[in-house]
């Protein structure tokens, strides 16, 4: 039985950050180690409550009151079990989810939420370090053979769930390693790779095959995929950058956010700069990141990390509140003004301005950015009279989001359709126009949160299960339909 006065007599704690002076000069994950007794000490705060909205709020319908206890009373091998039966990566939401499933706790209604991502990814650590996640193989093969393109949250997930199911399950990836951006794409600071690692050797133990360094459609025909593979998932993500077409765009130093970290991730993960194609050092230089969410947060930790002189960061939003406004009633997940750990480490965050252009030097570099403030009116964004002005950069990162897929010879002869928002088409079973294949994450929803992924993923394994095999036994959460619960 739960503790029922457990949130009256406890107050909500996370890990510390390691000091910034510190872990500046690192890569490694600035949260220091949280002790178990202070961990179940929190896992008491959950009241099991009789309608527990936190389920709604993740689209995995994680059994997070079951776990939470579990985990209080220190029982961690049941608490893995309720933990791995909606969820095959924990470890990855724990450190990357932004958590609506604590926007929707009912103790958050007046009083801070239970801290429900930080007992999951210690359920999983503790899991790890104590031998209780074990490969788990299928009953028995089905004959069948899958390709899964792309090897993400959404990728792994569902190559994960048909490997179990008893299919063959071969997942391609164009770098040279497993994970997508997961790998290269979020910064060591915030999740270090061996967890990736740990988990996809689980993965390879069970059966599932994995191959890298081929692009399907340019190194691998479709013709030859479609000639092996009885099903072809695609979950190749929703990758192309939304552009800024300011004046002065063209001008040398202006990158998208993803042209900036994944080779810097690589860098970080023990590559030579000199090795690695394109990558940017902005040691001494001027910093502008254009964009307020966690990939512009990427952008400005790593900035950090490599010595930038100044790092500003410009969002054209106004400033969200510090608490729960009207029009974000609870169990929405509310947007708030949060401060991330690379917030924590410096730069400035401008609020209601807009980039109007780029200006450079003789040599087409760019120097500075001229930017104006701005107001909400009738739903449009208006300039305020007199606000132009100018601020350093010597680099600038955009990031501001993803708009699709993207296109080339993959699509094409697959044939399946692409929406006008950049989505791969999909019906209410997953499937795309083109028979035999489904997609999954990303690159049909569009961009969305890591939680989302590992939940499409479950469940296009489920509709593929069952096109292969007549049925199926396992879990499919949401629907390709299904939205996030959030603000109108």
């Amino acid at each position: 039985m739960v503790d029922p006065s457990g949130f009256l007599k406890h107050g909500r704690e996370l890990p510390a950050r390691r000091p910034v002076d510190i872990r500046i000069r690192d890569w490694k994950e600035v949260y220091e180690e949280f002790p178990e007794n202070n961990l179940r000490t929190q896992a008491s705060r959950c009241m099991d409550c009789g309608i527990p909205f936190c389920h709604n709020g993740c689209p995995l319908g994680n059994l997070i009151p079951e776990w939470n206890d579990l985990a209080r009373t220190g029982q961690w091998s049941l608490a893995i079990d309720r933990l791995h039966a909606t969820n095959n990566f924990p470890e990855f939401t724990g450190k990357l989810c932004p958590a609506p499933c604590e926007a929707a706790c009912v103790l958050g209604i007046a009083d801070d939420p239970v801290t429900i991502k930080q007992i999951e990814v210690e359920t999983i650590l503790t899991a790890f370090d104590r031998g209780l996640v074990a490969p788990q193989l299928p009953e028995k093969l089905s004959g069948k053979k899958v390709a899964v393109i792309g090897s993400g949250p959404a990728g792994l997930a569902a190559a994960q769930q048909l490997t179990r199911a008893g299919h063959e399950v071969t997942v391609y990836e164009r770098a040279d390693k497993i994970g997508g951006l997961l790998r290269y794409g979020i910064p060591e600071f915030k999740m270090e790779k061996w967890h990736i690692d740990r988990r996809l050797e689980q993965m390879e133990a069970e059966g599932t095959r994995f191959v890298t360094g081929v692009s399907v459609g340019t190194d691998l025909s479709v013709a030859d995929l479609k000639a092996e593979f009885d099903a072809i998932v695609l979950a190749t993500g929703s990758t192309v950058p939304r552009d800024l077409p300011a004046t002065g765009r063209e001008l040398k130093g202006i990158y998208a956010a993803m042209e900036y970290l994944v080779p810097a991730n690589r860098v970080a993960l023990g590559a030579s700069p000199a090795d690695v194609p394109g990558h940017v050092d902005v040691r001494g230089k001027h910093v502008v990141i254009i964009g307020g969410g966690d990939t512009g947060a990427d952008c400005l930790g790593t900035a950090h990390r490599q010595g930038a002189k100044s790092v500003t960061q410009l969002e054209i939003m106004p400033q969200p509140p510090a608490s729960r406004a009207g029009s974000m009633p609870w169990p929405t997940y509310p947007m708030l003004y949060r401060i991330t750990s690379a917030h924590e480490e410096g730069g400035d965050r401008v609020y209601a301005v807009n980039t109007e252009k780029f200006v450079g030097d003789a040599e087409g570099n760019v120097t500075g950015l001229v930017l104006h403030e701005v107001v909400s009116e009738g739903g449009r964004f208006v300039p305020v009279e007199g606000s132009t002005r100018e601020i350093p950069a010597e680099a600038v990162f955009l990031a501001m989001g993803f708009v699709g897929v993207e296109k080339g010879p993959l699509y094409d002869e697959l044939g399946v359709e692409i929406d006008e928002r950049g989505r791969v088409v999909r019906d209410a079973n997953w499937k795309t126009t083109a028979d035999g294949v489904y997609v999954t994450g990303d690159a049909g929803r569009g961009q969305s949160l890591i939680v989302w992924a590992i939940a499409e993923g479950r469940a296009a394994a489920a509709a593929v299960d069952k096109h292969l095999a007549g049925e199926t036994f396992l879990p499919a959460p949401i629907a390709p339909t299904t939205m996030a619960l959030t603000a109108r």
